[in-house]
């Protein structure tokens, strides 16, 4: 045999070598289960070396092979790991493990985030988990709509009582999801997975004023529909305790609020996107402000979701005289304590074009 033929089969064995190598490497280092759906909580001790993860890991049934998770640490120089416990689950492959262990917070390469507007409604929300998860609008509601589901989040969080079970309230969650960023796993994560995140930041939130909301004479559904409200009307955060004022002076006066938001609500028609008829306007549903035998009350529920200012404020209005105020097309607040001053103000503002049309 000739050199040549000697060098060219030792180049395929190592080729055929490394190739195995290779192979067993990515095999290792991928998920110990695809299907698994079981949480496993595990504890780095401070000072855990990577031998000590990969005993940890290994032992939790976590990755396949304990030398394929320290070679990877080793090639991508990982030396940051943070003593704690996770929550991991089978799924994960070794990257994911060990940027979780890194960062301390779950990761994913398939994760994905949802930016949860405030302001906005049930129905926006829905649209919003639609599109970016594999869940439909149908599928929103008719969680919404579980009262199977909706008696267990009563008996968890402290906040949501049998208030929001009354039947005329469209959306039984409506105000109650806290808006922010949300990561989930994957598009697979379902609706009640990402409502209880959501509801475990609003219980955050509300947590800092539960001695004010036990002593106010408003419920928490109550405080969060004013809350809505203050959401809707108050586009600039200074406005919103002054706007929170008149609501609460026109209920001590036994006004009807008359505040549109509600109306285009109890119609259904999102803000913005016609004019409202006049039989819209007059007609009673317990949403609409502007409706007969609403004097002094509020509509039945929220309307929108709420940020934590808007909450501020409907538990901490200002101090006014204001009855009456009226937003620019720029969205400037006008306050007024009469109603002559009111409609002086909305002259003025059809006067100098700043009023807002459709």
């Amino acid at each position: 045999m000739n050199i040549k033929k000697i060098i060219m089969i030792i180049i395929v064995v190592i080729v055929l070598a490394v190739g195995a190598i290779a192979l067993w490497y990515n095999l290792s280092i991928s998920e110990v289960d695809k299907k698994s759906t079981n949480k496993v909580q595990i504890e780095i001790p401070i000072g855990s070396s990577s031998e000590d993860i990969a005993n940890i890991l290994k032992d939790n049934e976590l990755i396949k092979n304990k030398l394929a998770f320290k070679l990877y640490v080793k090639l991508n120089k990982i030396t940051n790991f943070q003593a704690g416990k996770y929550d991991l689950y089978k799924t994960m492959n070794v990257e994911e493990i060990a940027k979780t262990l890194q960062t301390g917070k779950l990761f994913s390469k398939n994760q994905i985030s949802i930016t949860f507007v405030e302001g906005k409604n049930i129905n926006w929300y829905a649209e919003k988990i639609a599109e970016e998860t594999n869940n439909t609008k149908e599928q929103v509601f008719d969680v919404l709509k579980n009262e199977e589901y909706i008696d267990s989040l009563i008996d968890k969080y402290w906040f949501i009582t049998d208030e929001i079970k009354d039947e005329n309230i469209y959306y039984s969650l409506e105000g109650y999801l806290f808006p922010d960023t949300y990561s989930f796993n994957n598009k697979d994560v379902t609706v009640e997975e990402i409502f209880d995140k959501m509801l475990k930041q609003t219980e955050i939130v509300l947590d800092e004023y539960k001695d004010y909301i036990a002593e106010s004479q408003y419920s928490v559904h109550e405080t969060l529909t004013i809350a809505s409200l203050v959401e809707t009307e108050g586009i600039h955060p200074e406005d919103r305790k002054d706007i929170s004022s008149v609501i609460y002076n026109r209920l001590k006066a036994k006004m009807p609020l008359q505040i549109d938001a509600t109306t285009y609500y109890a119609a259904k028609i999102e803000l913005g996107q016609r004019e409202l008829y006049q039989s819209e306007l007059d007609e009673y549903n317990p949403y609409n402000t502007r409706g007969p035998r609403m004097e002094g009350k509020l509509p039945i529920g929220p309307i929108s979701s709420v940020s934590k200012t808007s909450v501020e404020a409907a538990l901490s209005p200002s101090d006014t005289d204001y009855m009456y105020y009226v937003s620019d097309k720029n969205g400037k607040v006008y306050f007024s304590k009469t109603s002559s001053e009111h409609n002086n103000t909305i002259s003025r503002l059809q006067n100098e074009g700043l009023w807002y049309e459709f």
